[in-house]
């Protein structure tokens, strides 16, 4: 359900995903203001002892939330995360992740989004909080 880019303000049709969210294989589902949503392969993610890395949680999170701040900002605005936090619950260990983001807070100059990241039988494995910041965008 991603939207159809620059007529429907799609960030990440218009800019990407990021390199970041690419090598990670990250890839976006469905794309609004209330709900936002991507998966993540575990495999090529995971820690020493197989276990999916607390950090590819975060980014996975980060991603969800700084991309949904950012089609709610709008054209000529940009959200920056100021703040990040991640509860892990469980371990994933293979399959593929996928992340949930709903806003908590949609201001003029600051959002907050909870994104629930769930395992492939639907077990919460991460709570992701995130702020953006909202300002003008730079001119280019």
């Amino acid at each position: 359900m991603v939207g159809d880019g620059l007529e429907s303000g799609n960030w990440v049709a218009q800019n990407g995903s990021g390199e970041l969210a690419d090598a990670m294989g990250i890839e976006f589902t469905e794309y609004t203001v209330e709900r936002t949503v991507a998966r993540m392969p575990v495999a090529g993610n995971r820690q020493t002892v197989g276990y999916l890395h607390g950090g590819a949680y975060v980014v996975l999170g980060e991603s969800l939330g700084s991309m949904a701040a950012n089609l709610h900002a709008g054209p000529g605005r940009l959200a920056v995360g100021i703040d990040v936090n991640a509860t892990h619950v469980r371990s994933a260990t293979s399959g593929y992740v996928t992340g949930v983001c709903t806003p908590i807070h949609l201001g003029r100059t600051l959002t907050v989004h909870e994104i629930v990241v769930e395992d492939d039988e639907g077990r919460r494995c991460c709570t992701v909080r995130i702020t953006n910041l909202i300002k003008d965008a730079p001119s280019e």
